[in-house]
């Protein structure tokens, strides 16, 4: 039995993608995320940084970025995609509680599996907090 071919990811998915990030919209967010989703995050203990399997470990680490930066922003966004793999470029902004802000260039490397993102790997430049606004 074979499936349906699904539908490729492309440039557009990924801005749509970033977009729901933007707006801190989580169940938009789940929905772009294969159900075999992994998230590597930019820090962490481990060499990936920090590695959360499935839709429920994933759903949680998104979340924590708003809680740590409530107004967590990730602008300037450019997107490329080859087959498989993708790459979103961008420039992350947020406040801690603290009111330390932050300010640095990143991307997030893609795995795509049936139409959906199976691996969102994410990298930032490490810079100095900003002092309070």
């Amino acid at each position: 039995m074979t499936s349906a071919p699904s539908s490729p990811v492309t440039v557009e998915m990924l801005a749509a993608f970033s977009d729901a990030w933007n707006c801190h919209d989580l169940p938009a967010l789940m929905g772009f995320m294969h159900a075999d989703c992994v998230f590597e995050t930019a820090a962490g203990p481990e060499v990936c940084g920090a590695r959360h399997s499935g839709p429920e470990a994933v759903a949680a680490a998104f979340e924590a970025a708003w809680k740590n930066f409530p107004d967590a922003q990730w602008r300037n966004g450019r997107h490329f995609v080859a087959g498989e793999r993708g790459v979103s470029e961008w420039t992350f902004t947020g406040t801690a509680a603290d009111g330390s802000r932050v300010e640095a260039d990143g991307v997030d490397v893609f795995t795509f599996k049936d139409g959906k993102i199976l691996v969102k790997n994410a990298f930032r430049k490490m810079r100095p907090a900003l002092p309070k606004a």
